[in-house]
Formats: C-alpha cells, sequence, structure tokens
C-alpha cells in the first residue's frame, strides 16, 4: 500500500533554488567558479547564480555516503520502501514549481515535463514495490549434506548485496526523469546504496530543487544525511574527481559517447576499477519491409513525427530507416520529405547540443554517396534548427561504419536496399542499438520468401539491440518490470543491463556467498526462518513463503 507523507517545511522554503550544492543534507556553496542556467528558446539567462564547488567538496560529499552506507545498507526493507515513497511524495509536492523552472531552464513544453514528472515519482514508488517484494535479493540456499560421498556439502547461502556509495551524472535531455532522482539514483537507493548526483548544468534550479526533495525525504525517515548529496560543479573537474575517488563503487551516466567514455577510462584507471554503467548513443535503426508499405504516406508521417518528437532529443530517435527500393519505396520517402519540409523546428536544450547537431548533420552531408533530400523550417529563437531528412545507399551504409555515429536532434537517414541480400547484409553491420524496429506487415504470410526474410532479420536485430519493436516507433520508453533500455556496445558500455526497468536495481548489486554460517550472522534474507517473507530458491527449488496469520 502507498502511503502519502505530509510534507516537511513550508511552501515558500520548499520552492527556492539557491544556487547552493547539497552535502548529506547541508547547503554548500563553492568558489570554483559560478554557473546559470540559459532559456534555450531565447538565449537569455534564467535563475540563480550558482556557487560552483571544487573537489574538495567531492571528498566530502564521499566521505559522507561511505559513512551513510553502513546504515543504510542494512535497513530493512519496509524502511527503505518507506524512504523511497517519501521521496517521491516530497518530489510531487513541488512539481508545479519544478515543471515551471525545467520549462524556463529546458524549453521543453509544460505537458512534456509534467509527464517526465510523474514517470519520475512512479519509478520512486515502483522500486520501493521491487524492494518490499524482495526478488532483486535472488536469495539461495543449499543445505549442507554431511552424509553425501565421496565428499559432504557445506551450507551455502547466496544473497546479492549493494555494492557501496553511487555516483550518478545527471542528463541534458530529460531534466527529471534521468537526472536528480531519476531512474540511476532511484534504482541505486532501491538496492541500498547512498548517492552523489553530479547535476546537469543545463537545468540547475531543477536539479536543486529535485534535491531538496530527496534531501527532505532522507531527513524525514531519520536516515543518515549521506544518503544523498548533490553536486554542482565546473566542467568536467568535479566529475572526474568524483568517478576517481575511492569511496564511490559504481557510476551511472546517460550522455554522450564520448563522455561515458571519458568517465570508464577514469573509472579503470583507478587502483580498484569500478564499473561504468553509461548510456551513450544509438541510431535505433527501423527496418521497413516492402509488404509494410500498403499505404506509405501515413507511415511515412508516422516516422517524421517519431523523428520530430522532442527536437529529436531521445536517445531512442530514429535516425537510421532502412527502405526498400523501388516506386513503394519511392512513395514513402516522397512523403517523408514532404512532412519533414512541414516541420519547424523546436527549441534544442542548449547552445551546445544545437551546434553539436548542426556539425553532425553537415559531416554526413559533406560524405559521398549522402544526399540531403529535405529540410524544415528553423524555429522562433537561436537553438531551433530546422528537421533533415538525408538519404543513402544500402552498400554505402554496409561499408562505412561513419554513416552510423549518431546524430543527436531530428535528422535521420534513408538507407535505400535493393532486394532481401542487400538488407541483410546492412542489418549485419549495425552497431550495437537501444532499439530496433522492424515494419514487417504481411511479409511472414507472402509464401517462404516472405517468412523467410522476417526469420532471418528478427534474430539479427535481436543480436544488435536492447529492445526489439514490431510495427511501431522507438520513441517512448514503458517504466515496466519488462522494459530494456540499454543495449551492445557503443549503445551502453555493458549490454547484459538495463537502465529503465527495475532490472536496472541489478547494476548496484553484487552476489555474496556465506559458506557454513551461522545464523546470528547471516543477514535477514539468508535465515530459516525467512523474516522478510521472500520466494527463495532451496537446494533448488523455488520455494514461496509461509504464509503468517
Amino acid at each position: 500500500m502507498t502511503t502519502t507523507h505530509e510534507s516537511t517545511d513550508a511552501p515558500e522554503e520548499r520552492l527556492t533554488a539557491t544556487g547552493s550544492s547539497l552535502v548529506a543534507g547541508e547547503e554548500v556553496r563553492g568558489d570554483a567558479g559560478e554557473l546559470r542556467a540559459v532559456d534555450p528558446s531565447t538565449g537569455e539567462p534564467v535563475g540563480p547564480v550558482f556557487a560552483l564547488v571544487g573537489t574538495d567538496v567531492v571528498e566530502r560529499a564521499t566521505r559522507a555516503a561511505a559513512d551513510a552506507f553502513p546504515v543504510y545498507r542494512d535497513l530493512e526493507p519496509a524502511a527503505r520502501a518507506a524512504f523511497l515513497r517519501r521521496a517521491a511524495d516530497e518530489v510531487e509536492a513541488v512539481g508545479d514549481e519544478v515543471v515551471r523552472l525545467a520549462g524556463l531552464e529546458t524549453g521543453l513544453p509544460a505537458g512534456r515535463l509534467a509527464g517526465e514528472l510523474g514517470r519520475t515519482v512512479g519509478q520512486l514508488r515502483l522500486f520501493a514495490d521491487v524492494v518490499e517484494q524482495g526478488d532483486h535479493l535472488r536469495a539461495r540456499l543449499d543445505t549442507a549434506q554431511p552424509d553425501r560421498t565421496p565428499l559432504p556439502r557445506p551450507d551455502l547461502r547466496l544473497v546479492h548485496v549493494p555494492v557501496g556509495p553511487v555516483a550518478v551524472f545527471g542528463a541534458s535531455n530529460f531534466p527529471l526523469a534521468f537526472s536528480v532522482a531519476g531512474g540511476d539514483t532511484a534504482a541505486a537507493l532501491a538496492a541500498g546504496c547512498p548517492v552523489v548526483v553530479k547535476a546537469h548544468g543545463a537545468h540547475p534550479a531543477t536539479s536543486e530543487l529535485v534535491g531538496r526533495a530527496v534531501a527532505r525525504a532522507v531527513a524525514a525517515e531519520g536516515l543518515p544525511g549521506g544518503v544523498f548529496s548533490l553536486l554542482f560543479g565546473p566542467g568536467t573537474e568535479v566529475g572526474q574527481a568524483l568517478v576517481a575517488d575511492p569511496r564511490i563503487t559504481s557510476v551511472g551516466f546517460t550522455g554522450s559517447r564520448s563522455g561515458g567514455r571519458a568517465l570508464m577510462a577514469a573509472a579503470a584507471a583507478r587502483p580498484v576499477p569500478i564499473p561504468v554503467h553509461a548510456e551513450m548513443s544509438a541510431v535505433n535503426p527501423v527496418v521497413v519491409l516492402e509488404p509494410a508499405l500498403g499505404d506509405p504516406g501515413a507511415l511515412a508521417r508516422d516516422y517524421v513525427a517519431s523523428l520530430t518528437l522532442g527536437a529529436g532529443q531521445f536517445c531512442t530517435s530514429p535516425g537510421v530507416l532502412l527502405l526498400p527500393a523501388g516506386p513503394a519505396g519511392d512513395a514513402f520517402a516522397a512523403a517523408a520529405a514532404a512532412a519533414v519540409r512541414e516541420a519547424v523546428g523546436q527549441p534544442m536544450l542548449t547552445r551546445g547540443i544545437r551546434e553539436a547537431r548542426e556539425r553532425g548533420a553537415e559531416a554526413l552531408v559533406g560524405l559521398a554517396d549522402v544526399e540531403e533530400v529535405a529540410g524544415g523550417s528553423a524555429g522562433e529563437g537561436p537553438n531551433a534548427p530546422g528537421p533533415q531528412l538525408l538519404t543513402t545507399t544500402a552498400t554505402a551504409f554496409t561499408t562505412r561504419p561513419e554513416l552510423q555515429e549518431e546524430v543527436f536532434g531530428a535528422v535521420s537517414l534513408l538507407v535505400r536496399y535493393r532486394g532481401a541480400a542487400e538488407l541483410v547484409e546492412a542489418v549485419t553491420a549495425l552497431q550495437g542499438q537501444l532499439t530496433a524496429t522492424l515494419h514487417a506487415g504481411a511479409a511472414d504470410a507472402q509464401g517462404e520468401d516472405g517468412a523467410a526474410l522476417v526469420a532471418r532479420v528478427v534474430p539479427l536485430l535481436q543480436e544488435r539491440a536492447g529492445r526489439v519493436l514490431f510495427d511501431g516507433w522507438p520513441t517512448g520508453v514503458e517504466v515496466s518490470p519488462a522494459m530494456v533500455h540499454g543495449g551492445p556496445w557503443p549503445a551502453t558500455s555493458d549490454g547484459r543491463t538495463t537502465s529503465v526497468g527495475t532490472l536496472a536495481i541489478d547494476r548496484f548489486l553484487r552476489p555474496v556467498c556465506y559458506q557454513s554460517a551461522p545464523q546470528s550472522v547471516l543477514p535477514p534474507s539468508l535465515h530459516d526462518d525467512n523474516p522478510w517473507g521472500l520466494v527463495r530458491r532451496v537446494d533448488g527449488v523455488l520455494r514461496l513463503p509461509e504464509v503468517r496469520s
């Protein structure tokens, strides 16, 4: 049952953004420079001036997290779940102001931000349910067999435990759902790990208000302040120091491939290397087969709608579409070009993101065998370039990896293939992706050739993507137990993980086996009487908890 908590501060205090970092619940103003948000729709500064902190404050925050870890790690499930729900309530309580500020700092519409706020608090509550259910612990008991021959078996008990303090980097394109209290933070806190967040400089006031809400939940639940800290720091200095700090045991990051690789290099260079769970880049290919082109105009319009959603600033935006040559494909391409020409650019999140998008598009257009077939109109303000549609051949795409470079924004490449062999070669050449989509129509009902092509393409997509979609579009990620938002390199640093959905908690846990341990030292999850009521595997058999009256 979800409990709604009363907020702990007066509204006027709750809604104050002071330009400060938060270290274990205390405001900290540094002397390492200043930061102020810029409204991307006007180019004008907005909000308070933030006093940036240096590496000395990083050390304070990580030390507080390490001090809090033994207490937070050992919380009973009900207590940790209550904290996560309290955090959701506190963020929700300041939701109207958070949405207003986020709109000023990002240029995103209020409806989109309200939906993202709902997703953010929903994630926290979903992970509270996960903690109470206890499936993530994956407890296993192999009881002793002293009479086994030729050798006896000792008592062996396995459970997954939190790794320790986690560093989380806020993302630019999701100021709420992938930021201060977003999926990485929610998953790490659910696992039992204190979190130190490096806020993104594009939306600092939004980040501070959400950070204060989480800090209030920490205090209201009587937890050590070091369970959560929020840092505003200059450039890469604070981020690199955070990853290099010996008290940090894991990293969550959403952003560019260059940023992710820099953090991975810093983590690998430590005396004790740590994992960096980085969600980086993808072109999210869409494969269209001939039978799906019964109404090419409607399909093309849906494609462009997905491409231009949110100015193309989704990590699942369809950056590549593989389209058959021939009249039906030509009709689709013409309809897509017409829809792009009618589209008007929306403000991108920052000037830097807009500039990177323009450089990326220019680099693609400058390549041989690539042609720009349509461009939309620029929108109002300095950061709203028009969408672009490019085209190339399957042969060029198959042989030139640079055609798979992500352009973050509303830019997409039509890849025209001639026949099944060219399609299979192009799909085989794909790098790792977050998503891959197949529009097959009735191909599997078109005789042996159609069914064989579908049967050939689907396993290739599965090998290259974390989520395979059918007859849809990749933008939009449901937060649910079955969701995977990850994929093989270079989409993520570890294709075995997901940053969305309940399995995201696995990134911040590790297995520990207790051998012949007395009950007095075992965690409750491994006690004979199963006091937490977990589903456990005992001697290889899945056992449900006993029903207690």
